[in-house]
């Protein structure tokens, strides 16, 4: 079964930024793009780092500190090597200016 988490108020990420949250014990990814606001799993797929400690580049792709691969923020699947694995993305609802995370 799903749950519904809230991650933060509408206004407190600007758009292009992207912020790590501990959510029921899973590591989760929010940013905030100009279509609105994405959820993925923080943990980059090729080696542990924290997808929310690197860049988002464009409106589109967040880029891991550790290596420099970058993942569709959209989709979740990576666009270079060396990850080869997508990070998981979650669904976000927007209800009463909240943003939620469904895991």
């Amino acid at each position: 079964m799903s749950n519904k988490y809230r991650l933060c108020h509408v206004n407190e990420l600007k758009e292009g930024e992207a912020r790590g949250y501990v959510v029921n014990g899973n590591d989760v990814l929010l940013v905030r793009l100009s279509d609105g606001y994405h959820a993925l799993d923080n943990v980059c797929s090729h080696e542990h780092a924290y997808l929310s400690d690197g860049d988002v580049i464009g409106d589109k792709y967040i880029e891991c500190w550790r290596h420099g691969s970058r993942f569709d923020i959209r989709t979740g699947k990576p666009v270079n090597l060396p990850a080869v694995l997508p990070v998981a993305k979650y669904q976000v609802i927007i209800e009463n200016d909240e943003v939620y995370v469904v895991l």
